[in-house]
């Protein structure tokens, strides 16, 4: 049996302790056993998945890891499905990337039985005898073989799935190990999502790839990870910008002597990262008061990986993502496709080993996103002192926001579908918080009316809760050109920048 080297890596810690949750401490040995009983189930005594896409739904946490690393040991494609996700975009998951088995943890077969019935799929839930059996006759793999899909939303209306293959893995965690300095003796604190690429790679594989500890929360929740700082023997600490905020909120809320424990808790640390989204200089200043630490900023997509960085060691310059990790090309082009001088706004490109395989049964977009075999990000930016500033997308039918990127025309073809929205123009408003905020401007058919309460509680049913508006604006016509393209410059301009923490707001005009 061959393995990939992060297998073989586990291997060489296998007394060390690997992941810790709310069930317990799991040793690297356990690990592979647990993993290497979930791939004897998908295998169910066939030689080899061969990459069919196995999509799987587990609470943060051991059964989630074991899962992974199961699909990845029988020779699968993993497909991390989003636990907050309804069940319209889980249902476009599973029917895009045609998956033959759905992997659930037992606690939440309820949500998904249906689903895999509808489909025809293989279910199997983590209390199934068959994955409980062990075996050495694993098949052999080879780090070019795909390995995950990850679902982005890009400038098409239905979120786009990018292909990674386990030597883009690897080299992505290979960068980071180097440029973060990652050791056996790391602890970090995991509290983001397990679909994302922030969550699964930059801590997650990272972790484990460097022999460390990754102690994982069930969820996000300001109590519970500062009660875990100020307990001490943590490492590192990553999260988006959102989560700063939150836990500056929450520092502020307590007592002096509190506040006093909670702070060195994190002066403890090695590093605290922010990514995800822009990071807010007040927000970065801030935390460096409460914690002592400038986070380091980086930037990077689910397509390529971590591309900038700002230094481990060295100044971190406030509002800017650094400069190429290792093993990471970037150039800058013009609108002309030349060459463009630092300070020129210009698209940012990368090429390298980190940078996905292609998207998903996407051939004319996999074309469009690369200029030969560089990747077009998308971002504009200009540098400073050889240090990266991210200005903006090329395409405002991107919305940042909570660390999360949505696809403006993604919410918009939802929208379109209430009987009361006559036309819809989605955008992104600049937020304090939550780099951005999701907005919808309306027009309503005939007499209809809106609150942004009714939009809310509607398309929660049918959108992930990051992708529900939080700003609403009816108008009798929404603003075109004379080609009769939505201006949606002007529309951002209708709302008034946000410059508190209120979630939502509305207005009619």
């Amino acid at each position: 049996m061959s393995l990939i080297p992060l297998f073989e890596h586990a291997v060489g810690h296998r007394n060390a302790t690997a992941v810790i949750d709310d069930s317990g401490q799991y040793s690297y040995r356990e690990l592979l056993n647990l993993s290497s009983g979930i791939a004897a189930g998908l295998l169910a005594g066939s030689v080899d998945l061969a990459e069919q896409r196995i999509a799987f739904l587990f609470p943060p946490g051991v059964g989630y890891v074991s899962a992974l690393w199961g699909i990845w040991r029988a020779g699968g494609v993993a497909v991390p499905l989003g636990l907050t996700h309804p069940t319209p975009e889980l249902e476009y998951v599973l029917d895009d990337t045609e998956a033959s088995t759905l992997l659930v943890d037992t606690s939440l077969i309820d949500r998904v039985s249906q689903l895999a019935q509808d489909r025809g799929l293989r279910l199997l839930h983590s209390n199934d005898h068959a994955l409980q059996a062990s075996t050495l006759d694993l098949p052999d793999l080879s780090i070019d073989r795909r390995a995950m899909i990850l679902y982005t939303s890009g400038t098409t209306s239905r979120p786009k799935g990018v292909v990674s293959t386990h030597a883009n893995i690897q080299a992505q965690v290979e960068s980071l190990v180097a440029a973060w300095q990652w050791t056996e003796n790391d602890h970090i604190l995991h509290a983001l999502p397990l679909h994302h690429i922030h969550g699964i790679i930059n801590v997650l594989t990272c972790s484990l790839w460097a022999g460390a500890k990754c102690e994982i929360l069930p969820q996000f929740d300001s109590a519970r990870v500062w009660e875990r700082i100020a307990q001490g023997g943590l490492t590192l600490f990553m999260a988006v910008p959102t989560i700063y905020s939150k836990l500056i909120a929450a520092w502020a809320d307590t007592s002096a002597p509190r506040q006093a424990a909670m702070s060195f808790g994190c002066t403890a640390m090695r590093l605290m990262v922010s990514g995800s989204a822009a990071l807010p200089v007040t927000t970065l200043e801030r935390w460096h008061t409460i914690s002592g630490h400038v986070l380091l900023e980086r930037y990077g997509m689910t397509e390529i990986g971590m591309a900038l960085s700002n230094p481990l060691t060295g100044e971190r310059v406030p509002g800017h993502v650094g400069m190429p990790l290792p093993n990471v090309e970037v150039r800058r082009l013009n609108e002309q496709g030349s060459p463009a001088s630092d300070d020129q706004p210009a698209e940012l490109e990368v090429r390298g080993p980190t940078v996905f395989q292609k998207y998903w049964n996407q051939p004319e977009a996999t074309a469009k996103a690369f200029r030969d075999d560089w990747f077009r990000t998308g971002d504009v930016t200009v540098v400073q002192n050889g240090v990266y500033r991210i200005l903006g997308r090329n395409s405002v039918d991107i919305i940042k926001t909570g660390g999360y990127k949505v696809s403006a025309l993604e919410i918009e073809e939802v929208l379109r579908t209430h009987p009361d929205i006559q036309e819809c123009a989605v955008v992104g408003i600049d937020d304090p918080e939550w780099g951005q905020r999701v907005a919808a401007c309306l027009v309503l058919t005939g007499t209809a009316e809106m609150s942004l309460e009714t939009l809310r509680q509607w398309t929660k049913e049918r959108l992930a809760s990051y992708k529900v508006p939080s700003c609403l604006k009816t108008v009798d016509a929404l603003p075109r050109n004379a080609m009769g393209k939505v201006q949606k410059p002007v529309i951002v301009r209708l709302f008034p920048e946000t410059t508190d923490d209120s979630s939502v707001r509305s207005e009619k005009i």
